[in-house]
């Protein structure tokens, strides 16, 4: 019998912040269960199996991470609103070390939240790009180029990978503003 209290909304957000804890690498169905205080074949009733918790650990993720995106470009536009938007990403990513590493898997079309999740997640991108002129194939083009960009520094920020001695958070706000720069000079399709 399943126990008291505890549904697959439940097993996700534990997910979530032991995911936080460890490292999304670490996270495991049977480091979950024993966290959960069942054993591990209780948990399959709530969750069928290790990708099927990635991908719904993905949907709350970037649920989270779409409403941060939205909320901090609320009200600004252009580079003010590029700026909010690129500081809300990375804040996510510190805040959340585990989970954040799920929001690059592609939603699963068969999850309507999942779906609804990145549509908010890109929505909020192409929202700060059409601040730029930016619709369309070009705006698809740079969200891939912002996506790009972010991620990297994030991930290698996250691994160690900066050893130079300058001061990390200005080289961040450097590329948001070498990416303001190309927004604003995007070249015409074609080119």
């Amino acid at each position: 019998m399943p126990r008291a209290g505890l549904n697959q909304q439940t097993v996700v957000r534990e997910a979530a912040r032991l995911a936080d804890e460890v490292g999304y690498e670490q996270l495991t169905l049977a480091a979950l269960a024993s966290r959960l205080g069942v054993a591990l074949p209780s948990l399959y009733k709530h969750i069928r199996g290790a990708d099927a918790l990635s991908q719904k650990l993905s949907a709350l993720a970037t649920a989270e991470l779409a409403t941060e995106l939205t909320t901090a470009a609320a009200g600004r536009a252009g580079g003010d609103a590029l700026r909010a938007m690129a500081d809300a990403y990375r804040a996510y990513a510190r805040r959340h070390p585990g989970r954040y590493p799920t929001t690059q898997r592609v939603p699963d079309p068969s999850d309507p939240e999942h779906v609804e999740a990145g549509e908010r997640a890109v929505g909020a991108i192409f929202a700060v790009l059409r601040g730029y002129g930016l619709t369309g194939d070009d705006a698809v083009d740079a969200t891939r180029a912002l996506r790009s960009a972010l991620h990297g520094f994030v991930a290698l920020e996250a691994a160690g990978g900066f050893g130079l001695p300058r001061e990390v958070d200005r080289s961040y706000h450097q590329l948001v503003a070498g990416l303001d720069t190309a927004f604003r000079s995007w070249p015409a399709r074609g080119v």
